[in-house]
């Protein structure tokens, strides 16, 4: 019995039909399509390691490795790209200045080998708990505070090349509003290259790196280091990141469920997040940054009705073939700050932004008091960059800890105060982590 089943003709899609996941079109098509969601990917996936510092070719290497992997996991059920995840960007930007990349390294392992956990317990036991503990306004407030907790970076970038920054911006801005369809969802990606151009008339590129790098060679590795001193408390910066993932990630199966109209898919939510989490761990033991499913290619998968996992295992393969050249490595980490600055002003906002977008599809009613504490407290100290310290031991604990613990905490024991008073603890509609629930996941 063949892995894919041939879709129609294997050329056309007819009108309201969509290829599944378990269908494919011919190889030629497929191997198109595969590539477009390299595109796809791309634009986003290159420039967390750019931002953290992690080896291009390395993280590439590990998002290709993973999206095989959680094919592999979900049994071919469930099309997907794991790309760089940006919920990583702040605890990891923060881990390095204050210690060395194997802490960071040290942090994205844990918070894989917790996804995977949790995953097992899903699996088990259904995602319901998963809805209680992280309704839509905590999900939203806590993926909103990750990204406006950026903007420090995203200032320092753009100070140094203000000109080129503010090209970059306008252009992507530009690209986002101007072009629809595919092009619209790479405007990021177009604004790199568009910046990247002028940033070279500017003379503002330095290619030395690029000359002496190989065309072909290995990807650089690194170990995760869990005995420096700092290790735990940087290793509690990144335990917000695991909600920002179960998030996406149930996020991501509900997508699916819903476009392809198969209820049935819900029933991967756990082996999603078990395979999320062994891809994270995996990049971080070998110093990739961490993964998670990318709505880009859900895009790609929306514009073009085609849900076929094929497409993706050629997606996946092309990623680490791409991952072996050290000079394509070293062009991407060629890109300047002026560049970085304004791309990220805008990256940066619209992750923000996307928690937003869960409020707002979820109706979150913000005329509760406890719903508009927890975003309100935990916002001001994401933004603020609030930090508890210890000078003599050296603890700290950045603004994202922070404010997520914040959030949680007034959330929950709120909601729990109004219970024991009877006013009406829950919100009046079904708590749901991100999305319409196609079915009933197990």
């Amino acid at each position: 019995m063949p892995l894919w089943n041939l879709h129609g003709d294997g050329r056309t899609v007819e009108p309201g039909a969509v290829v599944r996941p378990e269908e494919r079109l011919s190889w030629p098509a497929t191997i198109a399509i595969g590539l477009q969601h390299v595109v796809a990917m791309f634009g986003a996936t290159f420039l967390v390691p750019i931002l953290t510092g992690f080896p291009v070719p390395t993280t590439l290497l590990f998002s290709g490795v993973g999206t095989i992997l959680f094919l592999l996991i979900t049994k071919n059920k469930l099309p997907s790209y794991l790309g760089s995840s940006f919920a990583f960007i702040a605890p990891v930007t923060a881990a390095t200045a204050t210690t060395h990349m194997g802490t960071a390294l040290a942090g994205i392992v844990s918070v894989g080998i917790l996804l995977a956990l949790i995953g097992v317990v899903v699996h088990t036991v259904g995602v319901r708990w998963v809805d209680r503990f992280l309704p839509p306004v905590l999900a939203g407030t806590i993926v909103a505070l990750i990204g406006f907790n950026l903007a420090g970076a995203a200032h320092f970038n753009y100070a140094q090349a203000p000109v080129t920054a503010t090209f970059t911006l306008a252009v992507t801005i530009l690209f986002a509003v101007v072009f629809r369809g595919f092009l619209g969802r790479i405007s990021i990606f177009l604004g790199v290259i568009a910046g990247y151009i002028f940033a070279g008339i500017r003379g503002e590129l330095n290619f030395e790196s690029v000359d002496k790098a190989d065309w072909v060679g290995l990807p650089t590795f690194q170990l995760p280091n869990f005995t420096e001193p700092g290790t735990l408390t940087a290793l509690a910066m990144f335990l917000p990141v695991v909600l920002v993932l179960i998030a996406e990630n149930v996020g991501h199966v509900r997508g699916v469920a819903t476009m392809t109209e198969d209820p049935t898919i819900n029933e991967q939510t756990g082996k999603a997040l078990i395979a999320d989490g062994v891809s994270t761990t995996l990049a971080g033991f070998f110093g990739g940054s961490g993964t998670t499913t990318y709505g880009e290619n859900i895009g790609v998968m929306a514009a073009t009705r085609v849900y076929s996992t094929a497409a993706y295992w050629v997606a996946g393969i092309a990623a680490i073939l791409l991952s072996l050249s050290p000079k394509f490595g070293a062009i991407i980490n060629s890109v300047p700050a002026g560049v970085l600055g304004g791309v990220t002003t805008a990256l940066y906002g619209l992750i923000g932004i996307i928690g937003v977008k869960i409020w707002v599809d979820n109706r979150v009613d913000f005329s509760r008091p406890v719903n508009q504490y927890t975003a309100a407290v935990a916002l001001i100290m994401a933004v603020g960059g609030f930090a508890i310290k210890d000078e003599a031991s050296g603890f700290e604990l950045g603004g994202i800890v922070i404010a997520t613990v914040a959030a949680i905490l007034i959330y929950h024991l709120g909601n729990l105060i109004a219970r024991v008073r009877r006013s009406g603890a829950d919100d009046p509609k079904p708590l749901q982590a991100v999305g319409p629930l196609g079915g009933d996941p197990a």
